[in-house]
């Protein structure tokens, strides 16, 4: 009787159920994900440095419409021609020229760095005059001080300079265009930008040598700042 017993019970298990065994899986490292080797290294430098470039560009773009720079302002407060002579015969034209020029600044949080001037003069349409001007350092809210100087003789190559000159001395007074050009930087805090080239044109109305007439302050125009 006991040896039936024993041997029903061979091959069969009626206790309580087993659990199953637990598994675990770390959440958001997959075998698919792992990364290793010079790949990934490259692949983390680049993030970092686009990051980077994203920041600055957010700090720039920042910085830029908080001190966004007014037009700089500029003046020609007196003129001196004390020689305007075309030779008909040799097609040449002496002149002699100064300026008084200011420019004002009108930023209270950026001050410019003017790195290089020039001044060049024409009449209608031939240029005749070349200056070129020192560097310098404007502060905020200030105005400088440009005196360009145009002597020589030149030989006019452009038509219809006679007659303009005959009819504009009949008339008392020369009409001269002046135009200044610059490279320059901006400084903001104790960064330095460097900025477009601003061009300032002049347009000048000058009398005769010897007459009776006078030089008005005249304003000019800025562009590209």
């Amino acid at each position: 009787m006991a040896e039936s017993k024993q041997s029903s019970l061979n091959g069969a298990y009626y206790g309580p159920p087993v659990p199953p065994r637990d598994t675990y899986r770390s959440v958001g490292r997959s075998s698919s994900c792992c990364c290793c080797g010079p790949c990934c290294l490259l692949c983390n430098l680049v993030k970092f440095i686009v990051s980077i470039v994203i920041t600055l560009g957010i700090v720039v773009l920042v910085l830029w419409f908080i001190f966004r720079p007014n037009d700089i302002k500029a003046h020609v407060d007196g003129a001196s021609l004390t020689q305007f002579n075309y030779t008909t015969s040799t097609g040449s034209l002496s002149y002699n020229l100064s300026l008084n020029m200011s420019i004002r600044n009108p930023n209270k949080r950026i001050s410019i760095y003017y790195d290089y001037l020039e001044a060049r003069a024409s009449y209608d349409g031939f240029r005749f005059g070349y200056a070129p001007l020192p560097a310098f350092y404007q502060g905020r809210k200030s105005t400088a001080a440009l005196t360009p100087k145009f002597q020589g003789a030149q030989v006019v190559t452009e038509d219809g300079v006679a007659e303009t000159y005959a009819r504009e001395t009949g008339e008392g007074f020369y009409y001269v265009d002046v135009r200044v050009s610059a490279k320059l930087r901006l400084k903001v805090w104790v960064f330095k930008i460097r900025y477009n080239r601003p061009r300032i044109d002049c347009s000048l109305k000058l009398p005769v040598p010897g007459t009776a007439g006078s030089f008005e302050e005249t304003k000019c125009h800025v562009h590209h700042f």
